[in-house]
């Protein structure tokens, strides 16, 4: 007999890690343009063929493009990609071999045991290259796809579920707070 504990599993994990954050990414008031390229931003740096890298891309990425994309945005559809980041390593790399005209890297155990055990020919490092390749290539037409893709949506979703108009909420303020400003000034 299994015991099942309340409020574990999938969907309130998921609702803690993506639903909320998104709630609250939709009702602080960045733009449907932003959320859109941000998020497309986020999941074509998440796709990146070597694991553990595209946190660190997503940093850079943010750092350079300052204001233009919504950091949080492109956090949480990076977080979203992994599981396509896995999937997509293989595609990547057939998809850089055919570009180079290369052998094909045979995918067998006897291949990942050499990996593991730190004994990584040419071959492995010629693979990583050709993954590499096949992303550069296809990541400019992802990017362009999602961002296209998640427009409508985000106009949606921001429409939806901000509060208040396009332009950023005036707060009201009590008098005692104007005064208090007025008096630290």
């Amino acid at each position: 007999m299994t015991m099942r504990i309340p409020g574990s599993g999938l969907m309130p994990w998921l609702h803690g890690k993506v639903v909320d954050p998104l709630l609250q990414i939709l009702r602080r008031g960045a733009e449907p343009k932003q959320l859109a390229f941000s998020s497309a931003l986020g999941i074509t740096l998440g796709v990146f063929p070597i694991c553990g890298v595209t946190v660190f891309l997503c940093g850079v990425a943010i750092a350079l493009l300052g204001s233009r994309c919504h950091s949080p945005s492109v956090m949480l559809f990076n977080f979203l990609a992994t599981p396509l980041e896995l999937s997509l390593v293989v595609p990547f790399l057939r998809f850089g071999e055919f570009i180079l005209g290369g052998p094909h890297f045979p995918l067998t155990t006897d291949a990942l045991k050499k990996v593991l055990m730190g004994q990584a020919s040419h071959e492995v490092l010629l693979s990583i290259c050709h993954a590499l390749l096949g992303w550069l290539v296809a990541a400019p037409f992802i990017f362009a796809f999602l961002c296209l893709l998640s427009l409508p949506c985000f106009n949606l979703l921001v429409s939806k579920f901000r509060s208040g108009s396009l332009s950023p909420k005036k707060t009201t303020r009590s008098p005692r707070d104007v005064s208090i400003k007025v008096r630290d000034v």
